[in-house]
């Protein structure tokens, strides 16, 4: 906890220095602010798809070897499924409803490319389909490294065990453990990052249009995690016939501490200790289900990968029709679900998706000062979610 609480007042700090930076109008000032966030910037897009294809692909490596506990997966993995997909529909639809304002071109460090928005949904289907293993990551198109890392990772996953297996399983863990190492070692320099991107969004800042368009998609964000928090989860427990106060008295500690140490791998202990001591679950569920739930079940993750694309994209002139949108929807709790164990996941995994479409990733670095307020929610709300999902898979199985 005073690592994690140091970590955010160093943020904290960054942040209010960047503010000071920007509003004092020092053109040598701006400049030096503006190139450290167009590195900050490349570097999220370098770590972030080999990142989150890896994640992906040792979770379903990993869902192979729990063969005696099936009926217990299939319960987790539904839940998890229901859960996250209403979280991003939450979303969708507050998005829809509120409309943020995109943020002009000309407050934007470089405009994005044009993009073809007269296709079909049929052929944006298609191309998502990769023709080698190669072209996906020459042409940066995520989805189609997602298909590929699904299907490797279920490939090796149902792989008969062997020597040649854990070959695999060992080399793809190891280089994931690589790129866990860098992500690490940039976090550790993200208040120089912070600080860059908080004084060019306050030097921007003018007649409010930014201001104004980032808070109506900071309100989507928030409104959205307190509604899953709130209204759905607790209906999914009402409808499986749980009490959801009983359960939130019971699982409160592993909430509060996912609120600030914003780690739901950190307050995994805390969590088990919660469910077993307190709310009742039979240990054999709870610490089959919550390590999994840590891994997969991220819904304010899916609500934020959406409405974060859908206004990033928007501010570079993307038009989606409403079935793109739902096909985002899909993308968004694919890539929640393997989101598996990276630090600052939601974040590099909504960069990854914006690489190569022509968004304005820099968007990003405006939202990034933001993000630690964000992150906290969200991360409360993912453990209030296994909390929901390992209670109803009790249910189900006593």
């Amino acid at each position: 906890m005073k690592k994690e609480n140091k970590q955010l007042i160093w943020w904290l700090s960054a942040l209010a220095l960047g503010v000071i930076l920007g509003l004092l109008h020092i053109p040598a000032v701006n400049a030096v602010c503006d190139f450290i966030a167009t590195v900050y910037t490349r570097l999220f897009q370098f770590l972030a798809i080999p990142t989150v294809a890896l994640a992906i692909m040792t979770t379903l490596i990993s869902f192979g070897r729990q063969k005696s506990t099936r009926k217990a997966f299939t319960h987790t993995l539904t839940y998890t499924l229901l859960t996250t997909f209403a979280a991003a529909l939450v979303g969708l639809g507050l998005y829809l409803l509120v409309s943020p304002d995109p943020i002009p071109h000309s407050m934007l460090s470089s405009s994005a490319a044009d993009v073809e928005n007269s296709t079909t949904f049929y052929d944006h289907v298609v191309s998502v389909i990769p023709n080698n293993v190669i072209q996906p990551v020459l042409s940066g198109n995520i989805l189609s490294i997602l298909l590929v890392a699904i299907a490797f990772g279920l490939g090796i996953s149902v792989m008969p065990e062997s020597d040649r297996k854990n070959v695999l399983v060992k080399g793809v863990e190891g280089v994931q453990e690589l790129f866990f190492i860098l992500i690490r070692a940039l976090i550790r320099t993200l208040p120089l990052g912070i600080a860059a991107f908080a004084a060019q969004l306050a030097a921007q800042l003018s007649g409010g249009l930014i201001l104004g368009s980032l808070g109506k998609w900071t309100a989507v964000i928030l409104a959205g995690n307190l509604s899953q928090f709130f209204i759905v989860l607790p209906l999914f427990l009402l409808v499986r016939g749980i009490n959801p106060l009983r359960v939130f008295r019971a699982m409160s500690p592993a909430v509060m501490m996912a609120l600030f140490t914003k780690s739901s791998a950190a307050t995994l202990p805390v969590t088990l200790s919660s469910a077993e001591e307190r709310l009742g679950v039979n240990p054999k569920v709870s610490r089959f289900v919550l390590p999994i739930c840590t891994t997969i079940n991220m819904n304010g993750c899916a609500a934020f990968i959406l409405v974060t694309s859908l206004f990033v994209m928007s501010c570079g002139g993307i038009e989606l029709s409403i079935w793109q949108m739902l096909l985002w929807t899909l993308v968004s709790v694919i890539a929640a679900v393997g989101n598996a164990g990276v630090p600052m996941g939601c974040f590099f995994l909504t960069v990854s998706l914006l690489t190569g479409i022509g968004a304005p990733v820099e968007v990003m670095g405006m939202i990034l000062p933001i993000y630690t307020i964000v992150d906290m929610v969200e991360t409360a709300e993912n453990v209030w979610s296994d909390s929901c999902v390992c209670a109803m898979t009790d249910k189900d199985l006593s």
